[in-house]
């Protein structure tokens, strides 16, 4: 963040997983930290220890019981969705309330069959919960009287496993019992008297206060259902495009299998794609949130701005889709997460934002870019409160448009407005110029531009020369339209089935064209423009996109000129940089601060028109300045990383402790994957790199072919 006459510069966004959820192998031992298995519990109890789980403690909505069994024998009894590989709970207690919820609806008890915690430690790793008929009793005196057999060696169960960030996964599920169910029996079960029992009418208790930037939010992964209509039937899966909302209620008519079906074959695709639903407390749902994996390695390059677009809800399309999205290296946009929602109030906000919040390791984003909404205000002061929330400068200029349909000469408001925003450099002038504009046209009193008037902080630039903004305030008015990255598919009547049927598609024609114009920027010879030493430095660091937005910066000095100096304060002085523009002259005074010995790397320099900060290079009147001073390069902190080209972005996770869990499946995919997409990278160097790569992927294929056979 700027403050006086520093200059922002992004931090690091290194989004590495805690080490502390990694556990180190060592030879001889199951790990280093000496995990202490219980086996075969013969109560009910969850835990390990003496201490019942508190059953109470719900989840938000999120994880309540479903609908339970009705008086009335004819009405339709909603089941709890089937526990699945992947599944991810918010805490232990969560992952055990529902598979007891699902063991009750379909009448069978539960029990942990076995858990393990480190050693010297209470700290719980992994359960393994199983049906109560599991297993068969031993038999210690054969002429002792004991209670009836019950258990039928039924092999139901699910293993959960501890992972990062405290979540709990499901990692192995096993569906079919050997016997019938007895809801009776179950119901007096020892596990679902805690939660049937007289505690049923205990009240909730509240949730703990942490720090919303890195607490996790209570949500799982689960098989979708179709939302059943009052009688209990399935909807027509003809009308399988219509999606509305009601009484926070997404309906998906016969569209939810279409998207049950999208997300596990994803799923079967990488295992690190993530997704969540947010259930209602009748099971009904309500939102839903999915994220590709490689969206999450990105984050990590890309991750100082981000824009929550909500086109097609500020537009009513069919599809209430919302969207994640970031600028990558060439300037494009890119997917970082999608939705879809209910509604647009703050309670659906904040799940959405702490869903994508928990898929980032809890790091949120520096700067986060809405449109101007009152309910996502709130939730982005309560998910994002350290984060710098700004509103779409596009947004807020169509909606001034639009709410003065009627007025009369619309056109010179426009460019009365444009004048305005883009054309004052200090608050005061803005401000007076703006009161100005509104009394000419009479638009005192009109309460949409008052609202956004209040709110000018967060919108109009000459506020914003302390956000890092990454060129997402490049838009003029101009652009009747804000940018929409699903574009060129999404419509106003593109159905569920349409969106997703063109989401791979769409996905891959990302990724190839942020893959040609890597190629293009490494391999092409950018065309100079001028003999201006900086524009040759930049040619060979920006990617190509860059580059050339950073040329007109460097051509447009020659409008520049009589650089004075204004002012002196020991190490830091002012100065004034005169522009031509058109017939008229307009001074841009720009902060030029050094240590006594004068050395580049510790130049800092900050201009009034805030072109660092929004656009991520310096402005020509900056560089004017620094040519005056007699600087041969641009000081290296204005060279930022994420536009070079020759960082090489492996879109993969990275475990930077080495570490890797030997019982999680899913740490040996990302460990693998990122090891061979460093050879990949080594290999695309040449052709000879290519062959070497290439023999030494078959030499390994052959080495762990003989070691399974």
């Amino acid at each position: 963040m700027m403050s006086g006459s520093n200059v922002y510069s992004p931090p690091d966004q290194s989004l590495s997983p805690n080490s502390n959820l990694c556990i180190t192998i060592e030879d001889g031992s199951q790990s280093s930290e000496q995990l202490v298995v219980v086996e075969d519990r013969d109560d009910d109890l969850p835990i390990v220890g003496d201490n019942p789980p508190d059953l109470h403690h719900d989840c938000d909505g999120l994880l309540d019981e479903f609908a339970t069994q009705s008086n009335e024998s004819d009405k339709c009894l909603m089941v709890s969705p089937p526990p699945a590989t992947g599944m991810e709970f918010d805490s232990y207690d969560d992952a055990y309330s529902y598979y007891n919820s699902y063991a009750r609806d379909l009448g069978f008890a539960i029990r942990v069959k076995s858990s393990w915690t480190k050693r010297n430690s209470k700290e719980k790793r992994g359960a393994v919960l199983c049906c109560n008929c599991e297993g068969f009793k031993m038999v210690k005196e054969p002429n002792s009287t004991r209670r009836k057999e019950t258990r039928t060696g039924c092999q139901a169960m699910i293993r959960l496993r501890l992972i990062e960030l405290d979540r709990w996964k499901v990692d192995e599920v096993k569906l079919d019992h050997n016997h019938s169910f007895d809801p009776e029996r179950a119901h007096n079960s020892k596990s679902h008297k805690k939660t049937c029992g007289a505690g049923a009418a205990t009240k909730r208790k509240p949730e703990p206060l942490l720090d919303v930037q890195v607490r996790t939010i209570k949500l799982y992964r689960t098989n979708a259902i179709d939302t059943p209509n009052s009688n209990g039937e399935t909807s027509d899966p003809a009308h399988d495009h219509h999606l509305h909302s009601s009484s926070r209620r997404l309906e998906l008519r016969g569209g939810f299998r279409v998207l049950q079906d999208f997300f596990f074959q994803a799923q079967l695709t990488n295992p690190n794609f993530f997704y969540s639903m947010d259930l209602g407390d009748d099971g009904s749902l309500r939102n839903v949130f999915w994220i590709e994996a490689r969206a999450r390695a990105a984050y990590s390059h890309f991750g100082d701005v981000v824009v929550f677009d909500t086109t097609c809800l500020s537009n009513t399309y069919e599809l209430p889709l919302v969207a994640f999205v970031g600028i990558n290296h060439h300037g494009d946009s890119i997917l970082l997460g999608c939705g879809l929602v209910a509604d647009q109030s703050s309670e659906t906000y904040v799940w959405l934002f702490r869903a994508w919040l928990t898929c980032m390791l809890g790091r949120p984003p520096h700067t986060f870019v809405t449109e101007h909404c009152k309910s996502m205000q709130t939730a982005v002061s309560e998910v994002f409160p350290r984060a710098h929330h700004r509103l779409s400068l596009t947004h807020v200029l169509q909606s001034i448009f639009q709410s003065v349909v009627g007025l009369q000469d619309s056109e010179s408001f426009r460019m009365a407005l444009n004048r305005v925003v883009y054309g004052y450099l200090k608050v005061e002038e803005f401000e007076v110029a703006w009161e100005e504009m509104i009394i000419r046209f009479g638009l005192t009193n009109h309460e949409t531009i008052r609202g956004l008037f209040q709110d000018r902080e967060q919108w109009a630039p000459v506020y914003l020369k302390d956000t890092f903004l990454a060129g997402a305030l490049t838009f003029r008015l101009g652009n009747a339209a804000a940018p929409f990255i699903f574009s060129s598919y999404v419509h106003q009547h593109t159905s569920l089935r349409e969106f997703l049927e063109g989401y791979e598609s769409f996905l891959d024609k990302k990724y190839t064209n942020e893959a040609l114009c890597d190629l293009e920027s490494s391999k092409s010879v950018p065309e100079l423009k001028t003999t201006h030493p900086y524009e040759s430095q930049m040619a060979k660091v920006f990617t190509k996109e860059i580059f050339t937005r950073f040329q007109e910066e460097v051509s447009a000095t020659s409008s520049c000129f009589g650089v004075t100096q204004v002012h002196s304060n020991g190490s830091a002085s002012s100065y004034v940089v005169k522009e031509r523009e058109g017939e008229k002259v307009r001074e841009f005074e720009v902060v030029y601060e050094t240590n006594a010995a004068a050395a580049a790397a510790q130049v800092r320099c900050f201009c009034v028109c805030g072109g660092f900060s929004f656009n991520g290079y310096q402005c020509r009147h900056v560089l004017l300045l620094l040519s005056h001073k007699g600087l041969e390069d641009i000081p290296s902190q204005y060279i930022l990383q994420r536009w070079r080209k020759d960082v090489k972005r492996l879109y993969v996770a990275d475990f930077r402790s080495g570490c890797v869990d030997i019982m999680n499946p899913v740490q040996w995919y990302e460990h693998l994957h990122r090891r061979a997409m460093e050879v990949v990278e080594q290999g695309m160097r040449s052709k000879e790199h290519c062959r070497v790569a290439w023999e030494a992927f078959k030499e390994s294929v052959n080495r762990v072919t003989e070691k399974s056979s």
